[in-house]
């Protein structure tokens, strides 16, 4: 909804050297600056700022991106705000927005506030779908306004209006089609397709449309590029479910998101742990009571990938259960997906709360310092381990230590940390009266040293002709007035890496006044919420060692000459894949020069 050319006559004013050493301080490394990364632990620097590219990256984690990226990344801000924000800094005005819920229709016959795509019948992208949950989100926030019942309930829960506008808390209210309102001027089948493809609202075997949420409290859940995939609903009044998510859509899997981590991810550097707690309204009361570094699973247990994203953020996790059975079951479940995703120096532990607390609960009544102080408290996962496979069995027989033995085996194998491996395996020798060896024998537990590893890897692949002509571009894009466009077709073995290319000449060819060194940071922020971003990044991130000295232009050419000689070889064995009587005269002609070519 910004312009491009504001965009890129934004980050030709910033410089992402200064942007980064207001909050990182950083160290000159020939034509680049370095740093341990703000995003991830190390004690070494991987993190890595190119002044003549204007863009950032962690040779550790993998973040990157612009001055934009960074502020989003950092701060926790959504793309817009990341954009206001730099441009304060510079003396820029952003140009207006549409306004914020869109009615009938604008002069020229577009609907403002909707996409483009939808206008024209289109199916809906995930770019689309986007801008449909922030049109849907500001219509909750504007319910939340005129509910007295809503307003009371979340002040009943102790809310300051402060805390609801921080975490964007809305209000669905009672009745079958509200939400069309924000979409009103528009042709039914397309509202109805877009509220649907979205997961706001349903569609019945009549065929007809009714909204998904009804009186209930929305709390928006962003993903880690600061949109909106979907919601989560908490009823006010009595019924089932309590809370109700978004279903799966192309925007959201609640298996993979965590509710409040794009927005704690700051707090959760600061503090140098994150906590896991179980629902929304507990991050919101630990939030308000000052842990602004607690996140929550969407109404599901903990996954493998929630786990993974985590370990990215911080060293140590906690996961904050009730002391009932089910917060045991939950803990135990946690710590099953969280044992293949552990390393060396990586920390999970639990936390049980008193019996009939809750997070939410427990720090209304007791405070911040109460409940920080129950965190000294926390069940390492080793010793939750054993402490629960222990409970299961009699230690006292023969029998109870053999089942023992059985009952922890699967659970070591998952393990691929080698140091807690060995001392799981050791403790595992303690309790059961078996020795180490015997228990490697017995689980048949071999453990592959590094080198054995090094020698059985694979080959890397060789980078294609496409991947070249990538970087060429991000490097320096005056190379698109000398790009055969012609080679540029189909290629099935590398059909991610022609469709990347594709949008980059497409971007480069509609944006000509970005020119040379400045397409670098214009195409990321172009490119951040596109399905080419990660491999732009990466083809990005390898050019920073050209700094010290590469021919480009011998690159290009390289490049250009591979991919002539990939088409060559594919256009000889397509024409040899034909009996001779079948090959046109032209053909025959074309072959003759192929071959000798």
């Amino acid at each position: 909804m910004i312009s491009q050319s504001f965009i890129q006559e934004l980050l030709s004013r910033v410089d992402v050297v200064d942007v980064i050493e207001r909050d990182v301080p950083l160290r000159k490394a020939g034509t680049n600056f370095t740093a341990c990364c703000p995003f991830h632990s190390e004690k070494t620097p991987s993190f890595t700022v190119s002044p003549t590219k204007q863009f950032y990256h962690c040779f550790g984690c993998g973040a990157h991106g612009s001055a934009i990226g960074f502020a989003m990344e950092y701060n926790g801000m959504s793309f817009v705000e990341a954009v206001n924000d730099l441009a304060a800094r510079v003396g820029l005005q952003v140009p207006a927005q549409p306004a914020e819920f869109p009615s009938g229709t604008g002069g020229s016959g577009s609907k403002p506030g909707l996409p483009q795509s939808i206008q024209q019948g289109k199916e809906a992208s995930s770019r689309d779908l986007l801008e449909v949950m922030d049109v849907a989100a500001r219509f909750y926030r504007e319910q939340l306004r005129h509910s007295e019942s809503a307003v009371a309930y979340l002040r009943q829960r102790g809310l300051t209006g402060k805390t609801a506008a921080h975490f964007g808390i809305g209000y669905a209210p009672s009745g079958w089609q509200n939400l069309g309102g924000a979409f009103s001027g528009y042709e039914a089948k397309v509202q109805k397709n877009l509220l649907v493809e979205a997961g706001l609202a349903i569609e019945n075997a009549d065929g007809n449309c009714y909204d998904r949420f009804r009186d209930r409290i929305m709390f928006p859940i962003l993903n880690l590029k600061g949109t909106i995939a979907g919601f989560g609903g908490r009823i006010l009044a009595q019924g089932e479910p309590k809370y109700l998510n978004s279903p799966e859509t192309p925007l959201f899997q609640k298996g993979r998101e965590l509710y409040n981590l794009f927005a704690a991810r700051r707090a959760i550097r600061e503090a140098g742990r994150v906590i896991v707690v179980e629902g929304y309204m507990d991050v919101v009361a630990l939030f308000q009571h000052g842990i602004e570094y607690a996140v929550a699973a969407l109404g599901t247990a903990t996954t493998p990938f929630h786990v993974q994203k985590l370990l990215r953020q911080t060293d140590d996790v906690v996961f904050c259960f009730d002391g009932d059975s089910a917060g045991r079951k939950a803990a135990w479940r946690a710590l099953e997906d969280s044992l293949a995703q552990l390393g060396d120096g990586k920390s999970i532990s639990f936390l049980f709360l008193p019996e009939g607390e809750d997070p939410d609960s427990y720090v209304r009544n007791f405070g911040k310092e109460a409940f920080e102080e129950l965190l000294k408290q926390t069940v390492p996962l080793s010793v939750f381990l054993f402490r629960e496979l222990s409970a299961r069995v009699d230690l006292k027989t023969s029998e109870g230590r053999a089942k023992l033995v059985q009952d922890a085996k699967p659970l070591l194998a998952k393990v691929i940390a080698p140091g807690l491996a060995l001392m799981l395996l050791k403790k595992l020798a303690e309790i059961s009266g078996l020795s180490q060896r015997e228990l490697e024998d017995l689980l048949k537990i071999r453990r592959v040293s590094a080198s054995v590893s090094r020698e059985r890897a694979p080959r890397p692949k060789p980078a294609s002709p496409y991947r070249w002509l990538l970087q060429v571009l991000l490097y320096d894009s005056t190379y698109i007035g000398k790009l055969d466009r012609e080679l540029l077709t189909q290629d099935e073995e590398y059909d991610e890496e022609v469709a990347a290319l594709a949008a980059l000449v497409e971007f480069i060819d509609t944006h000509p006044n970005t020119g040379g060194n400045t397409a670098i940071p214009s195409a990321t922020a172009y490119f951040h919420d596109s399905p080419h971003r990660m491999l732009l990044e990466k083809a990005e991130s390898q050019t920073l060692a050209w700094d010290s000295g590469i021919n480009v232009e011998a690159e290009f050419a390289g490049a250009m000459a591979r991919l002539h000689e990939m088409r060559r070889k594919q256009r000889m064995t397509k024409l040899h894949s034909k009996s001779l009587s079948t090959l046109t005269p032209e053909e025959k002609q074309e072959l003759q020069r192929v071959v000798v070519s």
